[in-house]
């Protein structure tokens, strides 16, 4: 397997030994050993402290798309009402996802390159359209940018929409996500982002409201959330757990929480702030709209004039250096920078951006 000195691909991240020693061990039967069960009430905690909540939070085997997925299905039903506010791929995607299965869906349409500010026309497709559920992407891996929320949980709250439903698989762990206090009903994450663990579990935080509505819908598909809002007290999974990617997440947040949250913040802070300078130094573009509000877990560029993506690429792995592409329309003309969880790092950001420099200087010597 091909591995590189400088991992810089947005998700999955590098994973800190502390996190593989938590997997490497031959745990026993889940469903048997109440030593899981302690466990799970932990990481619950944990994520509860990270997420700035009092919600339950249900905790799955899988990766991100699986708590998007397990989200939208427990709480629709076809021809119901979604108000999808599209900023980038995911914001979109998801509209398509409630489309696919059945739900009559709206979309504010935003530019990939532009983030939340004025939220009138969402508060007046909210007024025409009474939607059951609003959908938002707090940041947006693939554009770099991250979208300010409270706006639309104060509008949920004026215009007593059932549900807001949030993706911040890329946010949590590297800038805060107040799910309370933004009346975020479903707030879903994934271990394999910022809290750089392997993408064994995906995770969703779910509100009193969100609860009754899934009883009410009673979605009955292994990826339910319902089960697991009885699966501690009867100590009674869907399914057999994963036991060592639930110790990976365990330790991946205690790891967090004992640097302080507060600390982890500023870190990807300025760790951002960096890399958005030297991108500017070395005349690239940062592929956030000015105004936009860039991701402090990612940063967008344009791919360098002169070059491809692939040859790019490849320029870049052999100097030991791997980023991520983008997908969607921006597909071979943005690349990732991927500064979250562990990468999160000063030393390892300027290592980067010295690769990217090298490269840069060759190219500009063939055209």
């Amino acid at each position: 397997m091909e591995t590189y000195t400088i991992p810089m691909v947005p998700g999955p991240v590098r994973v800190p030994q502390a996190v593989l020693d938590a997997m490497n061990v031959d745990y026993g039967s889940a469903d048997l050993e109440t030593e899981f069960l302690e466990l799970y009430n932990r990481t619950e905690a944990s994520l509860q402290t990270i997420y700035a909540t009092s919600n339950p939070m249900a905790i799955m085997t899988g990766e991100g798309m699986l708590a998007l997925w397990s989200a939208l299905k427990s709480v629709l039903l076809p021809a119901d009402r979604v108000l999808a506010v599209g900023t980038g791929v995911f914001g979109y995607g998801i509209g398509d996802m409630a489309r696919a299965i059945g739900a009559e869906v709206r979309t504010v349409s935003l530019g990939y390159d532009e983030t939340l500010g004025d939220l009138s026309r969402i508060e007046q497709a909210i007024v025409n359209f009474h939607p059951k559920m609003i959908t938002a992407v707090h940041c947006e891996t693939p554009s770099g940018t991250l979208n300010p929320l409270d706006g639309l949980g104060m509008l949920k709250q004026k215009y007593d929409v059932p549900l807001l439903y949030v993706d911040a698989v890329a946010s949590a762990g590297g800038t805060p996500v107040l799910t309370d206090e933004w009346g975020i009903d479903l707030c879903l994450g994934a271990s394999q982002k910022a809290l750089s663990a392997p993408p064994l579990a995906a995770f969703v935080s779910i509100s009193p409201r969100a609860w009754e509505i899934a009883a009410e819908i009673n979605y009955p598909g292994y990826d339910a959330l319902l089960p697991f809002r009885t699966a501690q007290k009867n100590f009674y999974f869907p399914y057999t757990p994963n036991w060592h990617g639930l110790a990976a997440l365990d330790a991946a947040a205690q790891l967090l929480l004992d640097e302080g949250l507060e600390q982890v913040f500023a870190r990807h802070n300025q760790v951002a702030e960096t890399c958005r300078g030297r991108i500017l130094e070395l005349g690239l573009r940062l592929f956030p709209a000015p105004g936009a509000v860039p991701a402090p877990t990612v940063t967008a560029v344009y791919i360098p004039d002169g070059i491809g993506w692939e040859e790019f690429d490849q320029r870049l792995r052999e100097r030991g250096l791997v980023v991520g592409g983008s997908y969607g329309p921006l597909t071979g003309k943005v690349f990732r920078i991927g500064h979250m969880g562990s990468q999160a790092d000063l030393d390892l950001v300027n290592q980067a951006l010295d690769v990217i420099e090298s490269v840069m200087r060759e190219v500009s010597k063939v055209t």
